[in-house]
């Protein structure tokens, strides 16, 4: 179903390139991509709304129509751990300080571009350019020894995409993944005594990396009031961070998981869309993120094959959106999400480095068009989560480690050019 109305510049490119990471909402994947399926809670496999839909669904790009689409996100990830009990200090544990502390780096800046283009009234090519994130965090304290603690992740990717229509209601869309990646770990040499290559653990600056997969989609619009879609995210090969062989499983890997996505829109009335999604994301096929801490500290060394990980689970996601057009310049939007677990309990000690523990989402949106132009607005809020469970690497039950966080995203976004 087409529901919406972005702009690749090389300063924009360059921008996108040098964005801090951040701490996403599904893990660490954005909960939506484009201003108005942000809007959504991400509940948009089954429309066409932007030039962003590849991202999703590929299919969708041609509903989208001619269009440029460009936006900012503004994202304020608020996260902190609390450790209570104090170490025992015994020989062979790991023990932390007890207390709460705070993340540095609470405001970061995401921006997304895409064009679109027409060949006909049956196919379309287009390009999208957008930035992900996760595992970032910045601990002032001396979280394991040392301080300033943290992790950065940085994630580019660009999707050139073909999209063509069967028979007059059914679409398919296949879009490569150009993915570029950028890691950074620091304050994490208490951990020299279980790697593989200690020099290759912390505090090494950027390591980059390059990749690529592949992302097929469906929609069809069923009926006059009933569209499906679907869409498949190939686990994305990339090459390893060397400078973190000592940190990560299978010397340096870092895949991009596989995920599908399902979802269904149905025009209920002439101004009312209603949207559903589910989505899953295989994190577990990633050994340096799926991998759990132990036994696998115990029986590999960190940067083995068999090395420890975070030990996400994989995740499913439930979104539902709904559209109302207001007048033929006005349409507001709003969603909300639901996920499972991504943190066990298990895995808080390396998990305070990456604390994904959101689940839940709100958001709303709205869009003012003016002619071949729109401005768009998305607000969304990922309300508190949190993990607790007990430091593994100290006397059993001495120490309890609890995971927290939430986040605020407002994005801007405009479009130009459009037409159907």
């Amino acid at each position: 179903m087409n529901r919406g109305t972005a702009l690749p510049t090389r300063a924009g490119l360059v921008f996108a390139l040098s964005a801090s990471a951040l701490l996403a909402t599904d893990g660490y994947f954005s909960n939506g991509y484009g201003t108005q399926c942000r809007g959504l809670a991400g509940a948009c496999t089954a429309l066409s709304l932007d030039s962003m839909a590849t991202a999703v669904n590929p299919a969708g790009m041609l509903g989208a129509g001619r269009r440029f689409d460009a936006a900012l996100d503004f994202f304020n990830p608020n996260r902190d751990f609390t450790v209570t009990g104090a170490p025992s200090g015994l020989p062979g544990t790991f023990g932390l300080a007890p207390g709460k502390v705070k993340s540095d780096s609470p405001l970061f800046l995401l921006p997304s571009f895409g064009a679109n283009f027409l060949r006909g009234t049956e196919t379309s090519f287009g390009l999208s350019v957008y930035v992900n994130g996760g595992l970032n965090t910045n601990y002032p304290a001396p979280v394991f020894g040392s301080a300033p603690t943290g992790v950065d992740a940085r994630q580019v990717f660009f999707t050139p995409t073909l999209a063509h229509r069967f028979g007059g209601r059914h679409t398919f869309g296949i879009a490569p993944i150009f993915a570029y990646q950028q890691f950074k770990a620091y304050g994490l040499r208490a951990f020299s005594a279980f790697s593989s290559d200690p020099a290759n653990l912390s505090d090494n600056g950027w390591a980059s990396a390059l990749g690529v997969g592949v992302r097929a989609g469906y929609l069809g619009e069923w009926t006059e009031w009933l569209a499906v879609g679907a869409a498949y995210r190939s686990r994305t090969k990339m090459s390893r961070f060397d400078k973190y062989a000592g940190l990560f499983a299978d010397r340096g890997g870092f895949d991009i998981p596989s995920a599908y996505n399902f979802g269904v829109a149905i025009r209920s009335a002439a101004k009312l869309t209603l949207s559903a999604d589910v989505q899953r994301t295989h994190y577990s096929e990633v050994a340096s993120v799926g991998h759990p801490m132990l036994p696998n500290l115990t029986t590999a060394k960190l940067g083995d094959a068999n090395g420890a990980g975070f030990g996400w689970r994989d995740l499913t996601v439930g979104r539902f959106g709904a559209i109302y057009d207001v007048s033929p310049q006005w349409t507001v939007r709003g969603g909300v999400s639901a996920s499972g677990r991504t943190v066990p309990e298990s895995e808080v000690l390396f998990n305070i480095v990456a604390p994904a523990v959101v689940r839940s989402h709100a958001a709303f949106g709205f869009s003012r068009r003016l002619g071949s132009r729109a401005l768009h607005l998305a607000v969304v809020r990922a309300f508190s989560g949190s993990v607790t469970g007990v430091n593994p690497l100290e006397v059993p039950g001495r120490q309890n480690v609890k995971l927290r966080m939430d986040q605020w995203e407002v994005e801007i976004g405009f479009t130009f050019g459009a037409k159907r």
